[in-house]
């Protein structure tokens, strides 16, 4: 115990000999100096701490436990006198007089009514004067009706119901005029609703009869089987809403992403939600319409591809599908191995690859996955389980690069080679450009395919988890945005 009090009489003596300084900026009070003055140390209540040290204004700085603050920056009440004479501060109390602020609190502001500017009183009115004096003035008012005392003005009823019928014709024009605003202030589908220009730019869709009528076929799966990606994970799903938007304008979002390729930053302005938000949408929009539109079957019965056989076709009755390769840019891969696998010698970029077969009236009946750029059509072909479809009373047409007659088991129908030859024979150019002809109808469908402008640029890494997917997507979507390729030919079907 002895040593204990020694201690603490020890530790009293040098802080007793030592000399106090003020650790407020711009303040140089020390002890050595001014005896007058009180230090303080850092309260020990966090609340009240922080508050000491945002107001001394003094950037990383981490008060010890031989911090003071000098009493010059308190105010008189702040202070308390002890029995024994010393100054003490009461608890709560915070720094508030600085050097910056001339040590003097700011003069509190004036509230709101004291600010407005007040009307000049009217004068006073010699009437009510007089009725306050001594004075007593008598009124004497007529006890009977007087004709000579009229009203200056007089509304008849019809003019009364008529200034009635103005006011609710005025109040309905300002109604219409707000719901304009409105429309015109938030994107979605009843904006585009009165233009099927719009909608055609937008969506791709010929019309806005012709968006409904897809809605009206995904509606009900929207609210029984989509499966929403939620912020919890990019794996996690929800089937409750997760967004303030309705789910046809989450349609058009989405279909604006993929048919425009507006960016995430755009899609996010437009509709008045977060960027995260928009790419969950058109992550959950990509799995749901792969889902659903790829569970309905593309490839048709021989039957079926017989009935609708244009004429121009009669001299390849037996065609099934028409077959082509199609490839969209990727961003180049760091790795040289990816590098080498992905990079086409046709398009000499990074690539991905797919292969499109349509039926001869002009249906997509057939999309392979995306492949790697480097592959040749042949290999494509073959992997890609076509041949699991085609039976020996089928034909296929192709172009020269398909030399895949040993891999299917039915007839191909592939323009003429030259091979040693010095010049075609007849019978073989007729082939050939005949073949050219009906070849061209798969090539634009799948121009219809890259009319979305998603595919005009180089698809980012980023993006390759799902770019199958959305790609599989676009081509789902040609067959129910477009018509027939040749319009002679709705009125054959």
């Amino acid at each position: 115990m002895l040593t204990v009090n020694k201690k603490r009489l020890t530790y009293q003596c040098q802080i007793g000999n030592s000399k106090l300084h003020c650790s407020v900026p711009l303040c140089a009070v020390s002890s050595r100096y001014n005896s007058e003055v009180s230090f303080h140390r850092f309260p020990h209540q966090p609340e009240v701490r922080a508050q000491w040290l945002v107001k001394i204004r003094r950037e990383n700085f981490t008060p010890t436990d031989n911090t003071r603050v000098c009493s010059r920056h308190f105010k008189l009440e702040d202070f308390i006198t002890t029995t024994t004479g010393r100054r003490k501060l009461v608890q709560g109390a915070v720094p508030c007089l600085f050097e910056w602020n001339n040590f003097c609190l700011p003069a509190p502001r004036c509230s709101v009514w004291e600010r407005c500017p007040k009307r000049p009183s009217p004068p006073p009115d010699p009437l009510s004067e007089t009725a306050g004096s001594d004075c007593e003035m008598e009124v004497t008012l007529p006890l009977e009706h007087d004709s000579s005392v009229t009203p200056t003005t007089s509304v008849t009823p019809s003019e009364l119901a008529e200034e009635n019928e103005k006011l609710k014709q005025k109040v309905q024009e300002q109604q219409q005029q707000i719901e304009t605003l409105q429309l015109q202030s938030r994107f979605g589908v009843e904006r585009l609703a009165g233009s099927d220009e719009d909608i055609r730019f937008y969506t791709r869709f010929a019309s806005y009869r012709h968006f409904q009528a897809f809605w009206q076929l995904v509606e009900s799966a929207v609210n029984t089987k989509m499966v929403r990606v939620t912020s919890a994970s990019a794996a996690g799903a929800s089937q409750h809403r997760s967004t303030k938007l309705a789910p046809i304008d989450e349609l058009l979002l989405f279909l604006m992403h993929l048919s425009v390729g507006l960016s995430l930053r755009d899609l996010a302005n437009r509709f008045g939600i977060h960027r995260t938000t928009v790419s969950r949408i058109i992550t959950t929009w990509t799995h749901f319409l792969y889902h659903l539109l790829g569970s309905i079957r593309l490839w048709l019965p021989k039957e079926v591809v017989q009935a609708h056989l244009p004429p121009e076709f009669s001299q390849y009755a037996d065609t099934q599908v028409v077959l082509d390769c199609t490839e969209i840019f990727c961003q180049t891969p760091s790795s040289l191995v990816l590098q080498g696998e992905v990079f086409s010698n046709y398009k000499s970029h990074t690539t991905f690859k797919a292969m499109i077969g349509i039926a001869p009236h002009g249906p997509i009946t057939f999309v392979s996955p995306l492949y790697a750029g480097s592959m040749s059509d042949r290999d494509i072909f073959r992997i890609s389980g076509i041949t699991k479809l085609l039976t020996a009373d089928m034909a296929i047409m192709v172009d020269k690069g398909f030399l895949v007659d040993g891999l299917v088991p039915c007839k191909v129908y592939r323009p003429a080679f030259l091979s040693k030859k010095t010049q075609m024979s007849k019978q073989d150019v007729e082939q050939t450009q005949s073949i050219a002809r009906l070849r061209v109808h798969v090539e634009r469908c799948i121009r219809r395919i890259k009319e979305n402008k998603l595919f005009d640029k180089v698809i980012p890494l980023s993006v390759c988890g799902s770019i199958d997917q959305l790609f599989s997507v676009a081509c789902f979507l040609v067959n129910y945005q477009n018509g027939p390729l040749v319009k002679a030919w709705a009125t054959q079907q």
